[in-house]
């Protein structure tokens, strides 16, 4: 990939379509695409699974259609309890990823019950099987000829920075780094850099209000109540060095897409032309001043 601009890319959560069970309104594919192309963005992440169509071939012409390229998709997996069951579902949703012409498949160690309002905590033989489990899967990604690259989330087994360093020491996955998600953990982003940077090979951008974060930190509040307050915020309007961290993965050497993914959650759909599309322009715009 060429320049820092040319690598920004879309995905649908910014749109408030989340994998997750009653996460709020989901837009339909064709808008969230239109206007994603509308604001001159060439490619998006793949969504939840079925979003953008069922088969690889319905993908593509979906995103045909919109001039839309795939930059990859995100895959929760319980690794923890992972059963063979699990396994196939991973391997249905990899093989969808690369038919259509997806580069990276972006692993999240999801929990038990597919939610993001709990922590996870894990005893050393679910450390031991979440590794296992890990393993297998970027074996399943490489055989697709996908990047694999896991995401410490808010909300799956790996979240804390006591996780994180877990992960770092006891496997070779590289990582994606989430400014939002890894801050919340209780990470910070130029920590992970400092340790890792040759590790992070995909990047989710978002900003957040931290005020709202402590609510999610401290478990007084749940992650999508966060959400729907306000946690995520346009880039540059909430308060995580987003200029510093872009620019010290420009000096790293890192050639890899910066997503925009700021979780929202709509109780309705919005008027034509107004909504989640606003803080996206607005973060594009952030954007487009670093460099």
């Amino acid at each position: 990939m060429t320049g820092f601009t040319e690598r920004i890319g879309g995905a649908p959560i910014s749109w408030g379509v989340c994998e997750a069970p009653g996460w709020g309104h989901e837009l339909p594919a064709d808008r969230v695409l239109a206007e994603m192309g509308g604001l001159g963005l060439r490619a998006t992440e793949l969504g939840p699974t079925g979003y953008l169509g069922q088969t690889p071939a319905d993908v593509r012409v979906t995103l045909d259609r919109a001039g839309m390229g795939l930059i990859g998709g995100f895959l929760p997996v319980p690794m923890h309890v992972c059963t063979a069951d699990d396994l196939t579902e991973a391997a249905a949703a990899m093989d969808v990823l690369a038919a259509a012409g997806s580069e990276v498949v972006v692993l999240a160690a999801r929990s038990a019950d597919g939610s993001y309002d709990h922590k996870v905590h894990l005893t050393e033989a679910e450390w031991h099987t979440l590794f296992a489990t890990l393993e297998t899967l970027q074996r399943m990604a490489g055989e697709r000829g996908l990047r694999s690259s896991l995401h410490p989330h808010v909300g799956t087994a790996v979240e804390s920075r006591e996780a994180v360093l877990r992960v770092l020491d006891g496997s070779d996955v590289p990582i994606c780094l989430d400014t939002g998600h890894l801050l919340i953990g209780g990470m910070q982003p130029a920590e992970l850099l400092e340790l890792a940077a040759a590790r992070i090979t995909h990047v989710h951008l978002k900003d957040v209000n931290l005020a709202v974060a402590a609510t999610v930190q401290d478990g007084s509040r749940a992650y999508i109540d966060g959400v729907r307050a306000g946690l995520y915020t346009p880039l540059g309007a909430g308060d995580v060095d987003i200029t510093g961290i872009v620019s010290a993965l420009e000096a790293a050497g890192y050639t890899g897409w910066y997503v925009l993914e700021q979780d929202c959650a709509l109780a309705g759909p919005p008027a034509d032309g107004t909504g989640p599309v606003d803080d996206v322009r607005s973060s594009l715009a952030f954007l487009k001043e670093i460099r």
